[in-house]
Order: C-alpha cells, then structure tokens, then sequence
C-alpha cells in the first residue's frame, strides 16, 4: 500500500522535548562567568536523546525570554498555533541577535512540522541555518539540514534532501550487478561530512539515515542498503532506528527484482525470469527479517511508536502475497491483533492517525498502489465496523492535533471508504462521501499545506460528482485535480522508482477521466462553436500532458522534459514558420470503452472524432478491446511476414477508421506531412503502413509520416547538413547479454560502408572498437551532429532493460548513452540525428516502445530513426541507404527522406534489376516499422 511507503516513513527524529537538564548546566556554567543571561529555551530532539544546542542572548531582552517559555508551555499541552505566535513574536522583537533567532527558527520549524505548515517548517529550517552558520555554530547548521532534509524527503523531494546530506548523487549509471555503486565523499558542508568532522555521532546516524531513506525513494536501492548499514556501524545502538528503513528497502529492490523478472519473462530469457524472481524473494526475506527485529528491538526498548512502525511495515508485506515464504496466517493475524493493541495505546500523534488509516485499508493481496484510486474489494478489518471505527477515530485525532495534512488524509480515507461502501441507500452514502471529501479539500488547500493529497481528493470528490450526475460539477473538480497534479508531478514521478507500480493507478486514469468527460460533455463530430473549441483545447492539452508524464515516469527523471516548451499545443499551432506548414497532427485517446482521435493544423480549429466501423450494426463506435485486438493482429501480420502477397485488409480497416474520417481537411493539395502523437498499444504499430484501399495506396506514398510523444518536446528546424560528422557504429557479430542470443547481423558492413561514403567526414567503431567506453572517449574529442548504430537494440518493458548491444558481449545503457551524449560541452554542436537499427521491443507492454519513442529526447537528441521491431538487416541497410543519400543531398525534410526511401522499396517489383533491389520489400513488413521520432524536418 503506497500510503505506508509515502506517510508511515521511518522518522530518524524521535519525538521532540525538552532537555531541562542540559539547559541548567549550560545555566550554571555561564552564571560563574557573569557575562550573559541564558534563555531557556525549547529544545525538541532530533533523535533519542535530547540535543542541546541553545545560545547567549543579551540581558537586555528579558520579554524573548517570557515570550520564548510561553511558548514551551504551548508547545507541550499541544497548543502548537499559540506556540507559533508567541516564538514569532520573540522573533519581532529580537531581530538582530542571530543566537536568538537560530534557537527559535528551530523550534519554529518544528511547530510548523506539527500544524501541517511545511512551506513555513522549510522556511524556518532554512533561517535556523543562516543563523547558526552566521554564530558559527557549524555542528548545528549540519543537524538542522539533516531535518531539513527529512521534511524535503517526506514531501516527496528525496533529490533536495540529498543536496543537503550529501551535497551531490551518486551517479547508478557507472554501476552494474557485478560492479556495485561505491559511495561517494560527500561534499564539506554536506550535513554528513559536518557530522564526521565533529565526531558527532547522532548526527551522523541522522544523516546516514535520511540519506537512506532519500536514496530508497529515487530508486537506488543499493546505495540506500549502503547508507543504512553504515549508519549501524557508526553506532551500533541506533539499530532501532535503521532496521525499518532496512526493511523498507530491501522490499523496495523486491518490488524492482519482481518487475525485472516480469520484463525478462516477456523478452523469452527465462534464465534472468528466475535470477531475479529469486534475487526478489531473497529481498522479501531480508526485509521480514528487519522487520521482526525493529518490533523486537522496539519492544525490548518500550519504544511504542517505533513498534507500530514496525509492525505495520511487517503487516503491509505479509498482506502482499507471495512476498515471504516465512510469513503464515498464524504471524500475521498475530502481528495484526499486536498492531491494533499497541495503535489504541499510543497517544494522539501523526502515527496514529496514519496507522489507524493504513489498517482501515490494509487488503488481501494487495495490489502495492494507492488504495484511495480504486474501490478495495479485500479489506481485513471490514467486518464488525472495525475499518470504519478506526478511519472515523482517525479524524477525531487529527481534529484535536490541529494538523490539516492529518486533517486531510484522515477525512479523505472517510470519504473513499463511503463512496466504495456498498450501502443500499445510494444517495446517503454518496452524501456522506461528498460531505468527507470536501473536508479532504478544504484541509488540503489552507495554504497548501497538503497539495499532494489534494489532487486525491478532488478527483475522489469528481466520481463522486460524477455519481450525483452532477456532470459539470464533476469536470471541474478533475481539472482542479489534474491542475494540481500537474504542479507536483515531477516530484511525484520521479521521487520514487516505485511509482512506476501505482502511475497506471493515479496520473493516467486522472488525465483520461478529465478528458473523457470532457468529450462526453461536448458529444460527438466537429466542433465549430467557439466554446466548445475551448474545451476541446482543455482536452488537447490533458492528453499532452498525460503523455509527457508517461515519458517522465518511465525514465524516472526530468531529464526528458528539460527542454520543454512552455507553450500550450494550441499555441505552436498558431506559429506560421515553416515547421508546420504543410503538416497536420492526429493524436489519439484511449478511453474507457473507445478511442478518440483528434486532428490539428495550424491556425484551424482542431477537430475530434470517436473511432468507428461505419460497417458495424447499431452503435458504431469501436470498442478499445475491439481495437486493441485490431492493433495486435495488424503487427503480427508485420512481423511474421507470413505471406509474400501481403494482404491488405486489416491496413485498409484501419485506415478507414483511423485516417479516412479527416479525409476533407487532409487532402494532400493541403497537407504533405502527418505528424501522429499515439496513446497506448497505438504506439506498437506503423501508420506509415496503414492501406488506403479507393487509391491502393499505403498511408506514406500520401504523405510524408513521423511521430513525436508531444510537439512540446520538438523544436522543428531545417538546418544545413552539408558538413556534418559522423559518428559509425557497429556490431557484425554474434552476442549475448544477460542470457539472450542476438544473432549476427551480416549487412552491416554493407551498411556501414554506405554510411561512410555518404558521410566522408566520419569516425567509425565497429565490433570490438564498440564498447561504451570508447563512445564515451570518441564524444569527449568531438561531436558528432549524426550518430548511426548498426546494431540490436533491445527496448524493455522498464529503463533498466533497455540497451544497445555492443562488442565484446557488452551493452551499452540508455543511462551511458545519456550520459555520454548530455556530456558534450557545446549545445550548439548537439546531436542532430541518432539512427538505431535492429531494434526489438518488449512483447505485451505498451511502455517498452516509450524507450523507443523517448531515447533520443532523453539524451537531448533533435530526432531519430528507429524500428518498431527487428527486421532482417539486408532490408534495413538498403533502406538506410536511400534515406541518407535524400537527408544529405537534396534537402528533403527527414520525414520525406525517409518517406521516399519507403516508397522505393514499396515499389521493389517496379524497379530496373540494376537498382539492386529485392522486389520482396515491397512487402511492408520490410519497410514500414522504420519511423522518424521526433524532429520531423
């Protein structure tokens, strides 16, 4: 369940006190010197033991003293608000003594952490800084970007938190399975090197366990073990502290192995299906094994919080089946019953309001994402009331702690839990959801202090809307959702690599369901109202973004959205340069139950059409599954090639309801380009193939056809290809990575020996010569504009399973080929142009071709030609060929270089026997999965 993993966190902080103790020997020492007057002030602790760190104010303030104490008393009888104002007012009047100011920036921020308000805790930790570096109290500028970064990690910013620890990331790109990533020195005034300079062996527990925790939540599961084991042995009695993080991440690298296992069973290498699958297992037994010893350990030390913390990560991994061979019924409903008890005592605090709501929601078999994105069919505590009791207590506490992101959290998880009730009485149930949810909202929103609950809660708030029949209601409550999202989406997506469990649960059924209604609102055909034009321009602009946040999510960095545009799409239509003269754009949705296909041109109102079978009875509309099904046997016809006569008739049936329906405002008088933005299982196939059976004509003998995930992420240009470099690579032989076999490829030669002549001014790596070393050296002495890979590149189903096969049995990752190209010094001598032959993506997964689709935007590159599966490299080669000769002698866009080099081949049987042709690849299976990504021009 992600709640746990986002909100149920190991805290390194323990709760926060007062050191009384600390403060009168401090009193004593400094009454002897008869100089200053010390204020006693609010210490909250960092860790298990109090940490005292207060300073000298002058005699002549004796108001901040009241001012300062009052605000203990505040604090302490939970009154946080009046412990704000009172700290604040010390503040006013003491503005110029940073001794002052650093101890009640301190404990500011940590009020501020209570209430909720952590844009102000972020505020004062970074004031508690300033004015401790300006006393020179260094020790304490280290502890305070420890908390810091705890606040930036548990809002989902792990990167930020890193900055502080450690001062920079340690880069997983240069590590791999038999080479594992060595830590990296952190930088001076890192919070962990300030620790280790002052032997300051709690803070330097701090550190290294937040730096865990951070590096857990980007993904680097390895590097987060490492951190977290060293924090053990600098100390060995912090064990407690670090066993639930332990846990937390070996189950975060099970939940990565099991993907793993999953992506290499769909490539048919079942050698690393089963390396992983244990590997995974493995992990899921470390984590049981953390886990029992954080309740243990706990316990021995009436460490309550720590327990429930413990027990409840124990709890969430028993419930995931399969996920530990040790765990039995008998230890859970044990750990359960332990867990409930221990809950109950604990006084109100955040833990219990979020422990009480990950109960409530605790499933069988629980899927690993937000329970709050779907209805729970499995919930173990649903008989007797007990969920609701414990989600209704769940609000009562977060009311009386004053906190409005518990506030939110707790009404919110009410909400869903009426709204997924299957309560006769649909109208009170949707009354009770409705009247909880909109508390969610109010919560959320007091000033912001809970925006990544928010989007939650308004979407929840839409369904809700939704099933009130209150339609335009709805729509606004998604669009506020989706605004939000759109906010705090890179955080989100790239915060954690396990997101990529729960992004098909959360960001894309939030875009398509805005766009969905939309659409449904605004019926069916053309739309020419000028209104209606506009809320056609909303849902343009949620599809665009849906597709950028698949890119992002699946890379796991924002790398990919670097360059983007800040345009809207509607925007660069309006641009009249030569980028999109000529050249029309067709995006598609899928929706629930059907597929949508929008077209636009420059300076026109875009037009939408629902996909139809004007053949079919009744209701026309083509269903998604129907579709799907459609897609799938189009592309295996493709790939198996089983017939030298191709036959034409699913191409033709998709043409008819993909392309023929904008007929009129594509005529080819008008248009010379077609630019397809593709959602889904569309992305697999080739539209450059689709048939248009009246003119017995392919898609491409028409038009010129590229692709591109969003025309905000392309800068079309034409630029001057007269001088340009290249950079040849190449493998002509046998491989095998990671247990699969990529046979030879015999063309090559060939293809490289053309791409040479065609490009005089050349560098070529050929077979052992290509190693992602000598790529990387190659790019440190000069820049290629053209770089061309004669080589199989594999696109998986996750990042990690994406790689060109280089010599000597090696790979080349799409983490080296970014970080060798995003090395190069000048942006003016960018990559203009990667070509990647021989390419195979994953079977049965529509995120494998956003590798394909995304390669060549992730590491900066204008555009790309690519295939949509491996075809034999003889017909390859020659097309290469003739796409070079057009890019680089006649001025065509690449588009329509490529356009023409199809059209060649499509027309094999018609060529003189001196072209050198083979008159089989005129069968599209030969041509067709060759597609221009990207820059079109």
């Amino acid at each position: 369940m992600k709640f746990q993993n986002k909100y149920l966190k190991l805290l390194l902080f323990m709760p926060l006190r007062l050191c009384t103790k600390r403060i009168r020997l401090f009193t004593q020492h400094y009454q002897k010197l008869n100089r200053h007057r010390l204020i006693k002030v609010l210490f909250l602790a960092s860790l298990v033991i109090c940490l005292f760190f207060g300073q000298l104010v002058s005699a002549q303030t004796p108001n901040v003293t009241a001012l300062v104490e009052q605000g203990i008393k505040n604090y302490n009888t939970g009154d946080f608000w009046n412990a704000i104002k009172n700290w604040q007012e010390a503040l006013n009047q003491d503005k110029n003594n940073p001794s002052v100011m650093a101890v009640v920036n301190e404990n500011l921020a940590r009020a501020y952490q209570k209430t909720g308000e952590n844009k102000a805790a972020i505020a004062s930790f970074s004031a508690a800084i300033h004015d401790y570096n300006t006393v020179n109290n260094i020790q304490q500028v280290g502890r305070m970007k420890s908390e810091l970064a705890q606040v930036y990690s548990s809002l989902g910013q792990p990167r930020k938190a890193i900055a502080l620890l450690c001062g920079k990331l340690v880069d997983k790109s240069k590590s791999s399975e038999n080479q594992p990533i060595q830590a990296e020195k952190c930088t001076p005034e890192s919070a962990e090197q300030i620790a280790t300079k002052y032997n300051d062996k709690r803070g330097h527990v701090a550190a290294l366990g937040i730096l865990g925790e951070a590096y857990r939540l980007i993904g680097s599961y390895d590097q987060a073990i490492k951190y977290l084991d060293t924090a053990q042995q600098v100390s060995p009695e912090s064990k407690i502290l670090v066993f639930n993080s332990l846990g937390n991440a070996y189950k975060s690298r099970g939940q990565l192995r099991e993907l793993q296992a999953d992506s290499a069973k769909k490539a048919g290498i079942f050698s690393r299906e089963n390396e992983f699958t244990k590997k995974s297992q493995e992990d899921y037994d470390k984590a049981y094994q953390y886990f029992q010893d954080s309740i243990k350990f706990a316990r021995n030390e009436k460490q309550p919080l720590a327990e429930i913390r413990g027990l409840l990560n124990f709890i969430q991994l028993a419930s995931q089946a399969n996920k530990s061979k040790f765990i039995n019924d008998e230890e859970f409903n044990t750990a359960l019953k332990d867990a409930l008890k221990v809950l109950e005592a604990l006084p109100d605090s955040a833990t219990k309001v979020y422990g009480a709501i990950d109960l409530a929601y605790l499933q069988h078999d629980a899927k690993g994402s937000s329970p709050f994105t779907y209805c729970p069919t499995h919930l173990v505590l649903y008989g007797d009331n007990q969920a609701l009791n414990l989600l209704e207590n769940s609000v009562l506490t977060s009311k009386k702690l004053q906190d409005n992101r518990l506030i939110s959290f707790s009404n919110g998880a009410l909400g869903h839990f009426w709204e997924c009730s299957p309560d006769n009485e649909k109208a009170l149930k949707n009354e009770k959801a409705l009247k909880y949810t909109q508390a969610a909202i109010i919560a959320a929103d007091s000033k912001l202090s809970a925006k990544d609950s928010l989007y939650l809660w308004e979407w929840q708030a839409g369904r809700i809307l939704d099933e009130q029949k209150r339609n335009e209601e709805a729509i606004a409550s998604y669009q506020r959702a989706f605004d939000t999202l759109e906010d705090i989406r890179q955080d989100i997506l790239t915060a954690e690599r396990d997101v990529q469990f729960d992004f098909r649960d959360v960001v894309r059924p939030l875009y398509r369901t805005l766009a969905q209604s939309r659409l449904d609102l605004l019926g069916v055909g053309a739309i020419a109202d000028e209104g209606r034009a506009k809320e056609l321009s909303k849902v343009v602009n949620t599809i665009d973004a849906l597709k950028l946040a698949e890119l992002q999510n699946y890379f796991g960095n924002d790398c990919i959205l670097s360059g983007l545009n800040p345009k809207q799409v509607g925007e660069l239509l309006e641009d009249n340069s030569v980028a999109f003269k000529n050249t029309g754009f067709l995006s598609s949705i899928i929706l629930d139950g059907k597929t949508g296909i929008l077209l636009q041109l420059p300076n026109q109102a875009t037009k939408f059409k629902w996909i139809e079978d004007p053949n079919q009875q009744g209701d026309k509309v083509v269903s998604s599954d129907t579709l799907q099904k459609k897609i799938a046997e189009f592309r295996t016809g493709l790939v198996k090639r089983e017939e030298i006569n191709y036959d034409t008739t699913i191409a033709s049936q998709l043409y008819d309801w993909i392309i023929r329906p904008f007929a009129e405002d594509i005529k080819p008088e008008k248009v010379k380009t077609l630019v397809f933005i593709q959602d889904g299982f569309l992305r697999s196939i080739p539209m450059a193939a689709l048939y248009d059976s009246k003119l017995n004509k392919y898609l491409v003998e028409t038009y010129a056809v590229a692709t591109t995930p969003s025309l905000r992420l392309n800068t079309p240009k034409l630029r001057d290809r007269s001088t340009q470099k290249a950079l040849i690579l190449g493998l002509t032989k046998e491989a095998t990575i990671d247990g699969k076999t990529f046979e030879q490829l015999f063309a090559v030669p060939d293809e490289v020996s053309a791409v040479e002549s065609i490009f005089p001014n050349h560098t070529p790596l050929i077979d052992d010569n290509f190693l992602a070393e000598s790529f990387q050296q190659t790019l440190d002495k000069t820049t290629y504009p053209i770089i061309h890979i004669a080589s199989h590149a594999q696109f998986g189903i996750i990042p990690e399973d994406t790689f060109i096969v280089t010599g000597k049995n090696q790979k080349l990752t799409i983490s080296q080929l970014e970080n060798s190209l995003r090395n190069l010094n000048s942006k003016s001598d960018s990559v203009e142009l990667l070509t990647l032959t021989a390419c195979e993506t994953a079977v049965g997964d529509d995120r494998a071709t956003l590798g394909l689709a995304g390669v060549a935007l992730q590491v900066g590159v204008k555009s790309a030609i690519a295939s949509l599966w491996s075809v034999t490299d003889q017909s390859t080669s020659e097309l290469v060929k003739t796409f070079y000769t057009n890019y680089r002698n006649t001025g065509m866009s690449i588009a329509e270089a490529l356009q023409t080099a199809q059209i060649r081949m499509i027309h094999a049987k018609k060529l003189p026997p001196s072209e050198g042709v083979n008159t089989m690849y005129d069968h599209p299976a030969y041509w067709a999965p060759m597609v221009a990504i990207g820059n079109w021009l």
